[in-house]
């Protein structure tokens, strides 16, 4: 196949790896079906210190014992793992019937790391196999197309697109060894845009503007800043959410470039306290909205990018965001990002700096704000145009500022990556 190394992080997210194969596909009937993918493995070493608090697994620094609870934390750990991208394996038709075009996409998504004798993953349900996508499609250029199915969530969908770490590991390499992937840099610049049931409309090109809009499965809040907790009980999903995004691409011949907005907006009812009590307020609304770019030029690319909700919570949606008496919380981030392409060699130097945080409210007596930032220092080459060598070095800081405490919570991860990455 000749997809750029570019093209083919896309592709595998959106499951359209396949899709730009010169050799066009197999021929089965009035379909042309291809098969395209990700196979990726990172030996990493994380170096954790301070004491969690709070949750907002953003900070990932639960290391000891490969646990997920609180506590003092001071270890290292190695680890032979998979990066944010799982290994991926797609199969997808297209085929063109009654003047519009079909195609459907269906994926698996296992890891590469394993962590107990006898069991092929970290030995929790959480951690097995993932399925991220099963859709179809049909349209026509003329209207646009409509997809069913389960795919990438649309509100934030284009931060996690143009984040640098797809092609390597970022955070969550210590705490979530045995899992499909690590985290990259969700929850420390942006939220988790997630795989969702959807109906989608998505708008034919317009000179370089398209938009998309849609209605996605409902999900519940949690009530912990914790979406890992025991404790944690599900409650108000019970409304669709509506996700939506517009977007203008441009291209010269020496600058090319995106710029972009996504919403998202989701009716709560029926919210409890932590305990299953019902809380003073009932039912809300969440909305989230955020705004980025990125631009390239003469080797050098660079990205910026904001979000800001009120019930959206901390790292991954509807975590965190209500309070016990259904009270919305705050939640904003952003990160920017810097990259620089070696003429002559390929090789792509990146380094970027993110942060994502989420407020108390005045019910919040022991609760002023969590914090999770990170830095990324990233080089990437491409040994074949399948393949990539990667080493990154990422720093992790949580803090959990406590109106009660005498001091905030504090902890750092520390993480450097070495490995590859292979698209075909």
């Amino acid at each position: 196949m000749n997809n750029t190394i570019k093209l083919a992080v896309a592709s595998a997210l959106l499951a359209a790896a396949s899709s730009a194969s010169a050799a066009g596909g197999i021929v089965a009937g009035d379909w042309t079906l291809d098969i395209g993918g990700v196979v990726n493995a990172y030996y990493t070493s994380t170096k954790t210190s301070g004491t969690p608090a709070g949750g907002g697994y953003g900070g990932l620094f639960n290391t000891v014992n490969n646990g997920l609870g609180g506590g003092s934390v001071a270890d290292r750990q190695s680890n032979i793992t998979t990066g944010l991208l799982p290994n991926y394996l797609a199969v997808s038709g297209k085929t063109r019937q009654n003047d519009l075009d079909v195609a459907f996409t269906i994926s698996i998504n296992p890891g590469a790391s394993t962590t107990q004798a006898g069991i092929q993953n970290a030995g929790d349900a959480r951690f097995g196999q993932e399925n991220r996508q099963a859709f179809l499609t049909f349209g026509d250029a003329s209207w646009g197309s409509i997809k069913l199915g389960k795919d990438l969530g649309i509100y934030a969908s284009d931060a996690i697109l143009n984040d640098m770490t797809l092609l390597g590991v970022g955070s969550g390499a210590g705490a979530f060894a045995g899992n499909t992937t690590t985290t990259g840099r969700i929850g420390t610049g942006f939220m988790y845009a997630d795989w969702k049931s959807q109906v989608a409309y998505t708008s034919p090109n317009f000179n370089g503007f398209s938009f998309t809009a849609g209605v996605t499965q409902a999900w519940n809040a949690t009530d912990a800043l914790d979406e890992l907790s025991a404790t944690n009980t599900s409650r108000g999903g019970s409304a669709p959410a509506f996700e939506g995004k517009a977007s203008y691409a441009f291209s010269t011949d020496a600058v090319n470039g995106k710029v972009w907005v996504s919403g998202i907006s989701q009716k709560m009812e029926g919210l409890e306290n932590a305990v299953g009590v019902a809380a003073a307020n009932e039912s809300a609304t969440v909305t989230s909205g955020d705004v980025g770019a990125t631009v390239n030029a003469n080797g050098f690319g660079l990205t910026g990018y904001y979000y800001e909700g009120k019930g959206i919570g901390q790292t991954v949606q509807f975590n965190g965001g209500f309070d016990n008496a259904g009270n919305k919380r705050k939640s904003d981030g952003y990160y920017v990002q810097g990259t620089f392409t070696v003429p002559g060699v390929g090789t792509k130097l990146g380094a970027s700096y993110g942060k994502s945080q989420i407020k108390g409210t005045a019910v919040d007596a022991d609760l002023d704000s969590i914090t999770d930032k990170m830095w990324v220092l990233g080089a990437y080459h491409p040994l074949t145009k399948h393949l990539n060598l990667v080493a990154e070095y990422s720093e992790v800081k949580h803090n959990y500022d406590d109106a009660l405490a005498a001091a905030d919570a504090s902890a750092k991860a520390k993480t450097i990556s070495l490995g590859g990455i292979l698209f075909f």
